[in-house]
């Protein structure tokens, strides 16, 4: 759950593409817990989170979730990511590991694998039955190279985000997130090394127009350094705003399947960017409820 589980819009600058799929792809949603009264059992909502943002919901214990997204930009430029997110003993505890693969266009061309993130969640407060819920992270970014271009942030590092999810009304939730990242020897592809630092900033609402179909609005703005020269450092800004929907399909064993798909508009930073987003994801039970 997966997933502003840490920095920059993927498709659309330089070194963001690795911290943006953090934070996208780190989110997860669970299942509405049973009731102990004797009514029928309400039908599961749709409860992952918004694209871009992070939802504040850990995995339910005896939940996992497996992500997929796919964002490709209008010059070519293309990101896949996958998430696989589990519950540690309860639902206090979240761990997961998101992979990257990608095709970056610009500022030079580049296809391949991209950083490996170690992701742990707390559950802070509440959880998805509750109308405020908090649930910091933390991730490893593990460096597949040492080149500092799209995919790869060339170092290790670590990230830290912050996301807030509050029911505003029945049918409306808010997701907030802030976070850092901090990869402090970062090499590029002249050799060159530099500390980067970067930080996000977001929000999204949910529209639950019924427990199968939601319309979503995300915003978020990222600064995010590149290497400029031996330990000196740039910096790139990128503002998205993110319109979008998902729908669910509740199987009788458990399984949800939640497709979803969104189309990202730069704004400020980011005039002029704009690109296409889908979205995937599989959860079910693993043991006996």
């Amino acid at each position: 759950m997966n997933s502003l589980n840490d920095l920059v819009y993927p498709f659309f600058k330089r070194a963001m593409i690795s911290q943006a799929i953090c934070v996208f792809a780190l989110c997860a949603p669970i299942f509405a817990q049973s009731s102990s009264s004797p009514q029928p059992k309400p039908p599961p909502i749709i409860q992952d989170n918004s694209f871009l943002i992070e939802e504040a919901y850990n995995q339910e214990r005896g939940i996992v979730q497996h992500i997929s997204s796919f964002a490709r930009q209008r010059d070519g430029s293309w990101v896949y990511s996958f998430t696989d997110e589990w519950p540690v003993f309860s639902q206090k505890h979240q761990f997961s590991v998101t992979f990257l693969a990608g095709h970056v266009v610009a500022p030079q061309l580049d296809t391949g694998i991209g950083d490996v993130l170690l992701n742990y969640r707390y559950q802070l407060v509440g959880s998805g039955d509750t109308r405020v819920a908090i649930s910091p992270r933390v991730s490893v970014l593990l460096r597949t190279g040492f080149e500092e271009v799209g995919l790869r942030t060339g170092g290790n590092g670590l990230q830290f985000n912050f996301p807030v999810s509050i029911v505003l009304h029945d049918k409306v939730v808010t997701h907030v997130n802030a976070g850092v990242t901090y990869v402090p020897s970062a090499h590029n592809a002249k050799g060159e090394t530099a500390a980067l630092h970067g930080y996000n900033i977001g929000d999204s609402l949910i529209w639950q127009v019924n427990h199968r179909f939601n319309l979503m609005l995300e915003a978020v703005y990222v600064k995010s350094d590149f290497i400029a020269a031996a330990r000196r450092t740039g910096h790139d800004y990128s503002f998205i705003l993110n319109p979008g929907f998902r729908w669910a399909h509740n199987f009788s064993n458990g399984l949800q399947i939640v497709p979803g798909i969104a189309f990202p508009i730069g704004v400020g930073p980011s005039h002029g960017d704009h690109g296409i987003f889908l979205y995937v994801s599989f959860e079910h039970p693993f043991t006996k409820r």
